[in-house]
């Protein structure tokens, strides 16, 4: 997962909304979102990393959601265990044991940023941040792959525009789904002047720079919207992509928590 907005507590009729996009690898086998057992029992709803396990972003039926997305390093060194392990911990354990686990082991992981999420507030960890683990209040937010709200381009454009949408949506929470969707489909490169720079070369940044990546082999794969309203209703959609953008299966979810 790459780029990550999300609102808790901005419209009363929707105290938290998650817009995400996952970038990988087209080769890297995957399942789509659906619901599946966690190894501490949980039932999750999430799409599957078929190739190291775990998920990027997983919604439990309660509608806690938990995401990670990779920092990106020009030399990333390589973690002891899979950082999609990440979502489904953090949906079973406490922020604070999960928070001191990680404390205790800084290297397990390669850099991450994780994020866990209700609609009374949320949980931010990151093993490249001097202060690892803080707690989040009422706010619009934007996370990509460095810390929580890096002023990176296509970071401020996706979050500027959904904080927006979201601070006006009505009650119709198909329509909201519908207004956010293309906000993450922006294939808008940022002007080389603004672009960071993570050791990954000149093209790469450009390549990466826009909220939607359009590739042959690498690019944005997964489009991810959720939604917890007033009345406790959970809705999910999420729209699979191919290589070049080629649109793909939109599956859908609903329940009342």
């Amino acid at each position: 997962m790459c780029l990550i907005a999300f609102a808790i507590g901005q419209n009363p009729r929707f105290p938290l909304v998650v817009a995400a996009n996952r970038d990988e690898f087209f080769r890297r086998p995957t399942a789509a979102m659906d619901w599946w057992q966690a190894d501490s029992g949980q039932h999750l709803l999430a799409g599957r990393d078929l190739a190291s396990g775990g998920t990027w972003l997983a919604i439990s039926a309660n509608g806690q959601v938990a995401a990670v997305t990779n920092v990106r390093e020009g030399s990333p060194e390589t973690g002891r265990s899979s950082r999609g392990e990440l979502p489904v911990r953090a949906l079973a354990e406490p922020a604070s044991v999960l928070g001191a686990a990680l404390n205790s082991e800084p290297d397990r992981y390669a850099g991450f940023n994780l994020v866990s999420l209700t609609e009374r507030g949320g949980w931010y960890y990151s093993n490249r941040d001097a202060h690892p683990g803080r707690q989040l209040f009422r706010g619009s937010f934007g996370l990509s792959n460095h810390l929580l709200q890096t002023p990176w381009p296509k970071l401020l454009r996706l979050r500027k525009a959904f904080a927006t949408v979201v601070e006006a949506a009505s009650h119709r929470t198909e329509d909201l789904h519908n207004q956010l969707l293309p906000l993450l489909q922006d294939t808008s490169p940022a002007p080389d002047a603004m672009l960071p720079d993570t050791g990954v070369g000149i093209e790469t940044e450009r390549f990466l720079s826009s909220p939607f990546i359009v590739g042959s082999d690498y690019g944005t794969r997964a489009t991810t919207i959720v939604t917890l309203d007033a009345q406790g209703e959970v809705r999910v959609t999420e729209q699979s992509w191919g290589p070049n953008a080629q649109a793909l299966e939109k599956r859908q979810f609903s329940w009342q928590r």
